[in-house]
């Protein structure tokens, strides 16, 4: 995955984390599903944790959420750095959404296993459930999205967790419409309309609705989308559809 500078990075990731500091978290507001997001680009890049708060609140619901996301990232990094580990020891969180890269590769595949079996621990101590937010491979490695998301499922099945299928959503989003474009120019960070199919993914999966009940226009990142209505009701579909390939246990 690139790197970037810190400079790049949205306002909610501290800069005493890339000086070598630490970060200190507070408790979220009480009400509602409250989730925290630790990962990479993939996951800052358009504000995914922003788009699925702003989701929900479409939909007359309430998420929370804290992020902890750096570039180019593995789980391994956030275990070394610890921010995460501090921001799960505040505690009060539902689901705790991890993800690093698209981990095809078998040592990728075992580490991403690892790596969320020593998290879960920390996310148990704390009253959550771990979350595996399941991204997909660089578009020039497109080949490799059934292995990734072999890869996410076996990690949220090491531990119990909530797997979240936007890799095998964004599979069913390109059935119905091939055109999509999910992947940004550099062939791995995701559009604005990818981030919507993430976030629909995570609300029907944390707040149990239907994400085709979700309205009709794309807000991601605080911004609207030029998307048309079908291609959000097309976006929406994909999303359930996704889910329903996963049951929840």
């Amino acid at each position: 995955m690139l790197r970037r500078q810190c400079a790049a990075l949205v306002a909610w990731i501290a800069l005493s984390a890339c000086t070598g500091g630490t970060t200190a978290f507070a408790p979220l507001p009480a009400g509602g599903h409250h989730v925290l997001f630790i990962g990479n680009s993939l996951t800052y890049v358009n504000d995914l944790p922003g788009t699925l708060a702003g989701l929900a609140a479409a939909a007359g619901d309430t998420i929370r959420t804290t992020t902890v996301a750096f570039p180019d990232y593995a789980l391994e990094d956030h275990l070394a750095q610890g921010d995460a580990a501090r921001a799960i020891a505040v505690g009060g969180w539902q689901y705790v959404v991890m993800q690093q890269g698209p981990s095809a590769v078998e040592a990728n595949r075992q580490n991403l296993i690892q790596k969320t079996i020593a998290f879960d621990a920390q996310v148990r101590a704390a009253g959550g459930r771990s979350a595996l937010y399941s991204v997909w491979p660089q578009s020039v490695n497109i080949a490799d999205f059934p292995r990734s998301i072999a890869s996410y499922k076996m990690a949220a099945d090491a531990v119990h967790g909530l797997f979240l299928p936007v890799g095998s959503a964004w599979q069913a989003a390109w059935a119905r419409d091939p055109a999509l474009s999910l992947y940004q120019g550099d062939g791995l960070h995701p559009t604005g309309i990818a981030t919507y199919l993430a976030a629909a993914v995570m609300f029907e999966r944390i707040t149990g609705k239907d994400a085709r009940t979700l309205p009709g226009g794309a807000v991601v990142g605080g911004a609207t989308l030029s998307a048309s209505t079908a291609t959000v009701r097309l976006l929406q579909d994909a999303a359930h559809d996704a889910n329903a390939q996963f049951p929840v246990p």
